[in-house]
């Protein structure tokens, strides 16, 4: 299918790997310029060469730390006029409920809530003017059912999804959408990360602890980072100008619910 936003040009954040990587790659095959951004250097280079030598289009990068302000007008200065918006940043660490004392809430809150509505704030009147723009929020499956060790991130991904829902309804008129992208465990390193602690936990090997989370899935497997960006450049397409405001969950039916 022809997306038809070649020659457009997107802001992904967190792109070096992972989800983000997923959907840098996929607008990238959709013939978007893009402006990548990660905090590691090195591994925003890689990704930046591959795309490059794979897809042909335009990469800048931004290493940065989207979270601070410094990392932001590093962004913001070499993402201006954009026509997408990809807003990503990892998750706050997992804990218990009385483990998190205030500074632990701001950081989360710095990172998965300020700092997307920041960059919207800022890219989102170019698009007004232009008539034309799409947004996603990666935010996660904790915002549509809440995952009792993620705390931080369940409070501040709600946030943005609580934000994102009252502005996208303001913008469309101007051809700009905004929508959230919900997803369940995929393949990347933060799927590592849990296993890895719950192996620890458990006293199980990091194969055991997978396969176990698996069995919980009815699709029982991780997602892909491709498949998920596949549903993000479908998102940002011109065919997805009547979707606004939507949550959509890409975890392999793992939430039980009807809606």
């Amino acid at each position: 299918m022809d997306l038809g936003i070649k020659g457009k040009r997107a802001l992904v954040c967190a792109s070096s790997k992972g989800l983000g990587r997923g959907c840098a790659e996929a607008l990238a095959e959709a013939g978007v310029d893009l402006v990548l951004n990660g905090r590691g250097a090195d591994a925003l280079e890689t990704t930046a060469t591959h795309i490059r030598d794979t897809y042909g289009v335009d990469v800048v990068t931004v290493a940065a730390d989207v979270a601070t302000e410094d990392g932001r007008a590093a962004l913001l200065e070499a993402a201006a006029g954009v026509d997408i918006l990809v807003n990503n940043a990892g998750g706050p660490p997992p804990g218990l409920w009385s483990d998190w004392d205030r500074d632990d809430f701001i950081a989360a809150l710095d990172a998965n809530m300020l700092a997307p509505i920041a960059l919207m704030k800022a890219l989102m009147p170019g698009m007004i003017d232009k008539g034309w723009g799409r947004v996603v929020n990666i935010t996660s499956g904790s915002v549509k059912a809440p995952i009792p060790q993620l705390g931080l991130s369940n409070s501040a991904r709600a946030g943005l999804t609580g934000y994102a829902a009252g502005t996208a309804r303001q913008v469309a008129e101007f051809g700009v959408n905004v929508n959230n992208m919900l997803p369940g465990i995929h393949a990347t390193d933060r799927a590592v990360s849990l296993d890895t602690g719950v192996s620890k936990a458990q006293g199980i090997d990091i194969d055991t602890a997978r396969a176990n989370r698996q069995a919980t899935i009815p699709a029982k497997r991780y997602g892909t980072a491709a498949e998920f960006g596949a549903m993000c450049a479908f998102l940002c397409s011109q065919h997805a100008g009547f979707i606004v405001g939507q949550n959509i969950v890409l975890d392999g039916g793992a939430i039980n619910a009807t809606i």
